[in-house]
């Protein structure tokens, strides 16, 4: 088997910051010698939360999603604060887009929502034990809250209602759980 190669970094930049973010810039050299640059964003990670009803149901958000134009499926989640405990992240979010609280959290595993762009970390938590409270989003987003049986979010990923990525990815890591479960 043949190694894989490794890109020695030169050098690295802040083009932009912001609370969530840094844009950055590193200047590399190739194995064969050439120069090369590598855009990417550096974040703190994210949180992403799949709440379990006693039923076997999930609840899911619709938000309107400006890149794609369009209103997305997802389960609850967000983007860490530094230093933040992801679990405590992750029961924020679910209060606030879900207006759920959980008598228990299970972190599931954790994925890369995009390896070639981002450095981000997606922690996926299993909330069970919910219980409703009244739900108050960020002035920037605006969620209708939806609550699916598995048969269908199924269905709404085979017709393509369910395409946001991470949401996809955090569904999958419930399924091994679910599947190792017996």
């Amino acid at each position: 088997m043949e190694v894989i190669r490794q890109l020695k970094k030169l050098s690295g930049k802040i083009l932009f910051t912001n609370p969530w973010w840094k844009y950055k810039l590193d200047a590399y050299e190739l194995p064969n010698g050439e120069p090369g640059e590598y855009h990417y964003v550096e974040t703190p990670g994210s949180v992403m939360v799949i709440p379990l009803h006693e039923d076997g149901s999930v609840t899911f958000v619709r938000q309107y999603r400006y890149l794609n134009q369009r209103v997305s499926l997802e389960l609850p989640g967000g983007g860490l604060i530094a230093g933040t405990d992801p679990a405590d992240m992750a029961r924020d979010e679910l209060r606030e887009e879900a207006g759920l609280v959980a008598g228990e959290l299970l972190r599931l595993g954790e994925h890369n929502p995009w390896n070639g762009v981002t450095s981000e970390l997606c922690q996926v938590f299993l909330a069970t034990g919910l219980s409703a409270v009244e739900n108050a989003p960020d002035e920037t987003e605006e969620f209708e809250i939806v609550r699916l049986t598995p048969s269908q979010y199924q269905r709404a990923i085979a017709d393509g209602g369910l395409w946001d990525g991470m949401t996809l990815a955090a569904l999958q890591l419930f399924s091994i759980h679910e599947g190792s479960r017996g």
